[in-house]
């Protein structure tokens, strides 16, 4: 029986299984506490992680994308605008959030994965700008610079989640789908993307076919990041351009550099310490952004592979 399931922990992978486990701990959480900061913060934790696992898989190629709020608000805005529609259903949301991000990632890859390094990274950048620049000016689709208020709440099967219980429950549920898409791909191509990250000129020199992989991860990267967006949405119940500023990419990017870009547990571990951090240090007024910094400064540099990565070096050394 060990045997049996130490094979299954090696083919779906230790860190996997555990942040699955995670997430599922969410959902006792309501039983635990009536706390509304409680349910703040945790609600901000998932919409933190799940948008950091879109970073994080563009990472495991070597790919650093600033791309990530653009994504996230065409998954946020789908969800918006089909509430002015009374289309609440959560599957049926779900699946638009994911999707709609997707095929917009489509040509977009086609575009900028020909470009490698800081090229890659600027042109990223660019596209979360021209999303903020579309939102504002499109009023008669996104509101613009009012954005879309009084988003109507999910319902599931019938049921309105409207309570601060049942919005947290949901936010896990797509923080579980999202780790779920995330670790089925990167733990299905991870010598694919180990390969691109480590050498990609090399790589595509011995056969891999390199454009592929990396089309790959930036479609589902983009969907991730989709059902990030919706979740941000569903907790606001309101869609602003402010909500989705080009310049959060650059805490989702801190989420996993400081958690560990080694495990699929880094996000988890970067955004949960990070969105903490940011209520607590938020109270110490003009201080907050110097604290905030200096831990995001002592972790790189005590840990270049993040959190993770030290506890995991830490281990094998006990070992």
């Amino acid at each position: 029986m060990s045997a049996r399931r130490g094979g299954l922990i090696r083919r779906l992978g230790g860190a996997e299984i555990a942040a699955v486990a995670v997430f599922i701990a969410v959902f006792a959480i309501p039983f635990l506490t009536n706390s509304v900061l409680v349910y703040s913060v945790l609600n901000q934790v998932l919409v933190g992680v799940v948008a950091t696992f879109s970073v994080w898989i563009m990472l495991r190629m070597n790919l650093l994308s600033f791309a990530t709020p653009a994504f996230m608000a065409i998954g946020g805005y789908t969800v918006a605008i089909a509430g002015r529609y009374n289309i609440t259903d959560a599957f049926l949301l779900t699946t638009g959030a994911f999707v709609l991000p997707a095929l917009v990632a489509v040509p977009l890859g086609a575009l900028v994965l020909r470009l490698r390094g800081t090229y890659f990274v600027l042109v990223t950048f660019v596209l979360s700008q021209i999303m903020q620049l579309l939102l504002f000016e499109t009023p008669g689709l996104t509101g613009g610079s009012n954005g879309i208020a009084g988003v109507p709440p999910v319902t599931l099967l019938g049921t309105e989640l409207a309570s601060n219980q049942q919005v947290l429950l949901f936010a896990g549920l797509l923080a579980l789908l999202a780790t779920l898409i995330t670790a089925l791909v990167t733990r299905y191509f991870r010598q694919h993307f180990a390969a691109i990250e480590e050498n990609e000129i090399l790589a595509e020199s011995l056969g891999l076919v390199v454009w592929r992989y990396k089309a790959l991860g930036f479609v589902v990267s983009a969907g991730v990041a989709g059902l990030a967006g919706f979740s941000l949405v569903n907790m606001l119940l309101t869609a602003h351009p402010s909500s989705f500023d080009s310049i959060t990419a650059v805490d989702f990017i801190a989420y996993a550099i400081v958690g560990g870009r080694v495990s699929i547990l880094g996000p988890i571990v970067g955004s949960s310490l990070l969105v903490y951090a940011t209520n607590l240090f938020g109270t110490h007024g003009q201080y907050a952004q110097g604290l905030y910094g200096v831990l995001i400064l002592v972790v790189i540099l005590a840990a270049r592979g993040g959190i993770v990565g030290a506890v995991g070096s830490l281990l094998r050394r006990r070992a």
